[in-house]
């Protein structure tokens, strides 16, 4: 006999209207606790094929469709079977469909299920030479398209997919293709005063900066995005001289020769400061660094910062400058700075630091858990 749930599940596949939405309501709104979606993962099978056809209903019904999916694919192993059935691939159909409602929820949806490698892959269509990357070009042109000034951002969480993304090799590799120049697109939303976005676009770099060995040049083609990305928030909220301005370039200048709000967030601050520790390991990576007066900045911002995580950060990357040929030319500002101690600590550490990023780096994983529907 067909228990409570197993009624209330195959009531999503009714003929009738009024059932399937008050099934379909129900079942959205179990899934917001973690004791119904430990009870309806028991019925996945019929479950999860049936909330996938309810998206191309009208909003009343693919609406708490899009909720429940969102919901259980925070289950690792329910993400498995969705991406196994085919739904990124129908996510991504519905999002570009003129009459779809449910774009938010489709785009929070992709961001649990890429957070599998199985979904970066299928996202990525590795497997499909002639479609290959063009579900990631449409999602990029949305991101860079739509507004992130306005409170209903509809492609906010797509920062969240492209930093789960260029977590795999796959990934990099294809927002570093310059004829694509998808990473340009997207280094242009840091100016975005949207912080999930700002956030995903410094995940971004800071993961594409590992290809940084191997393509340093297309990373290096888009230095006039980079570097006001990577170095305007960790340069303090102070006006910068003349002198020190004269030495950069006028899209780092310009910004630095007036106030600004800082950038509050410390993950993005360290995620920042890594990406340039990345990209200054490689020789051609330190001359563009010092070409834009990269040290002195780094100097300032390391005076005004008080957070001791992202102290820690500037403290690699000045470990790294001190460790290189052009010590000589920045030791007396970094002495101006430092305290013996200190000195002493960045050259020490400069000797482990390649073995701890072995040991502990490594493309960042998605920068939140699981995204979460609200029913």
């Amino acid at each position: 006999m067909a228990t409570e749930l197993e009624e209330l599940v195959e009531f999503l596949s009714s003929p009738s209207p009024p059932v399937k939405k008050a099934a379909v309501e129900i079942v959205s709104g179990l899934t917001g606790s973690e004791e119904g979606l430990q009870s309806l993962s028991k019925y996945s099978e019929i479950l999860l094929p049936s909330l996938s056809r309810l998206l191309s209903e009208s909003k009343e019904v693919s609406e708490p469709s899009a909720q429940a999916l969102v919901n259980l694919s925070q289950n690792s192993e329910l993400a498995g079977k969705m991406i196994q059935m085919g739904l990124i691939r129908v996510a991504m159909d519905m999002l570009y469909k003129p009459e779809s409602c449910i774009t938010r929820l489709l785009v929070m949806l992709l961001v649990n299920l890429t957070q599998l490698d199985d979904g970066v892959a299928s996202l990525l269509q590795i497997e499909d030479e002639k479609m290959r990357g063009l579900h990631i070009m449409k999602l990029v042109r949305s991101f860079c398209r739509s507004s992130g000034e306005t409170a209903d951002d509809q492609f906010e969480h797509v920062g969240s997919i492209l930093v789960n993304i260029s977590k795999t090799e796959d990934g990099r590799k294809m927002l570093l293709e310059p004829k694509r120049g998808l990473l340009k697109q997207i280094i242009r939303q840091f100016d975005s005063t949207n912080q999930l976005r700002k956030k995903g676009v410094a995940g971004t770099i800071r993961n594409c900066s590992f290809e940084a060995k191997n393509q340093l040049e297309n990373i290096l083609l888009i230095s006039e995005f980079l570097w006001p990305a990577l170095l305007l928030p960790v340069a303090g909220s102070k006006i910068y001289s003349e002198e020190d301005i004269s030495k950069m370039p006028p899209e780092l200048g310009s910004a630095l020769a007036i106030e600004r709000e800082p950038v509050t967030d410390a993950d993005i601050r360290v995620q920042t400061l890594e990406a340039i520790y990345l990209i200054i390991l490689q020789e051609a990576g330190r001359r563009a660094f010092w070409s834009v007066n990269g040290p002195r900045i780094l100097q300032v911002g390391y005076e005004y910062e008080e957070d001791s995580k992202v102290m820690r950060a500037y403290e690699q990357v000045g470990s790294l400058v001190c460790s290189t040929l052009y010590l000589s030319i920045s030791l007396d500002h970094w002495l101006t700075l430092l305290d013996l101690r200190k000195i002493t600590l960045l050259v020490l550490g400069c000797l482990i630091l390649n073995q701890l990023v072995e040991e502990s780096g490594g493309p960042e994983e998605s920068p939140s858990e699981p995204t979460k529907a609200d029913s």
